[in-house]
């Protein structure tokens, strides 16, 4: 993996991590918690495709599908790490 990917893969996260925020009112954990997240959500969302066949949404380059594979994989984070938060 090159340098450049990671760094998509940052950004992706971040701005996913945001949108996901967004999107899960109530369970996000400000926009520094929600962009960390983001990032291991972005992660989260290229295994998860690639674990589905999806092979068109993994995250390594910059478009629609990789940006929707990486909010799908933090809304899912953040879900489950809101589920832990509770408890």
């Amino acid at each position: 993996m090159s340098l450049s990917s990671i760094l998509i893969w940052l950004l992706l996260g971040a701005v996913a991590g945001w949108l996901a925020g967004q999107f899960m009112k109530g369970r996000g954990f400000g926009l520094v918690g929600n962009i960390v997240v983001g990032i291991l959500g972005s992660f989260l969302g290229g295994w998860l495709a690639g674990q589905f066949g999806i092979s068109a949404a993994e995250t390594g380059g910059f478009s629609i599908a990789s940006v929707g594979t990486a909010f799908v994989g933090a809304v899912v984070l953040l879900f489950l790490v809101g589920l832990v938060k509770k408890a």
